[in-house]
C-alpha cells in the first residue's frame, strides 16, 4: 500500500495542479472518483495488464467506462496507461482529494453511527466539528449496527468515540485493571 501511495503521489499532484490552474476542482474530483471506481473493478483490473490490448486501447476503455471526461482528463488517463499506472487510480483519487481539502481548508470527518441520522443531527455534528477545528467539515456517514448506539467520529488521526460499544470496551478495560 505504501508503495502504491508513493507511485500515485506525483500523478495526484499533477492532477491537482491541472485542476487548480483551470479552476476545475469539482470536475476533477468527480472524474477521478469515477476513474478510480472503474480501475478498482476486477474486470478492468484484468484488462489493465493484458498484453492483447495496446496501451491506447486500455486507456480508451478505462476513460470510456468512466463516463464523460474532459480532454485534459482523457490525456491524464493516457499518460497513466503509458506509464503503467492505471492500477493506482484509486490512490491517486484519494491523494487528490487530500490535496484539494488542504487547499480549500476542509477537514474530512467519518461519522459512524448505529442508526440512520437525520439531516438535522448530521448538521449539528458537522457544526460542532467546524467550530472545534475552525474549518469547513466534509462528513461521510456510515451505519455500523455493531456500535449498538451512539456515534464514533474520526477526523484525521483523532477518534471521538461516544458509541455504546466504545463505552462497554472502556468499562471492560477498567474492570480488568
Amino acid at each position: 500500500m505504501a508503495e502504491s501511495l508513493t507511485i500515485a503521489r506525483p500523478y495526484a499532484e499533477a492532477a491537482f495542479k491541472l485542476a487548480r490552474d483551470s479552476g476545475a476542482f469539482p470536475a476533477w474530483s468527480d472524474a477521478l472518483a469515477r476513474l478510480a471506481a472503474v480501475a478498482g473493478n476486477p474486470v478492468a483490473h484484468e484488462l489493465i495488464g493484458t498484453p492483447q490490448l495496446s496501451v491506447s486501447q486500455v486507456a480508451t476503455l478505462i476513460a470510456d467506462a468512466a463516463g464523460q471526461l474532459g480532454a485534459e482528463q482523457r490525456n491524464f488517463v493516457q499518460v497513466l496507461a503509458e506509464n503503467e499506472r492505471l492500477a493506482v487510480l484509486p490512490e491517486i483519487a484519494t491523494l487528490f482529494e487530500g490535496l484539494r481539502n488542504q487547499h480549500e481548508g476542509v477537514v474530512e470527518a467519518r461519522i459512524e453511527t448505529a442508526f440512520r441520522l437525520t439531516d438535522e443531527q448530521i448538521a449539528d455534528i458537522v457544526g460542532t466539528l467546524s467550530a472545534k477545528y475552525g474549518r469547513q467539515v466534509k462528513a461521510t456517514v456510515w451505519i455500523d449496527p455493531e456500535l449498538i448506539g451512539g456515534v464514533s467520529i474520526r477526523v484525521g488521526d483523532e477518534v471521538m468515540d461516544a458509541s455504546v460499544r466504545g463505552k462497554l470496551a472502556q468499562l471492560a478495560s477498567a474492570l480488568k485493571a
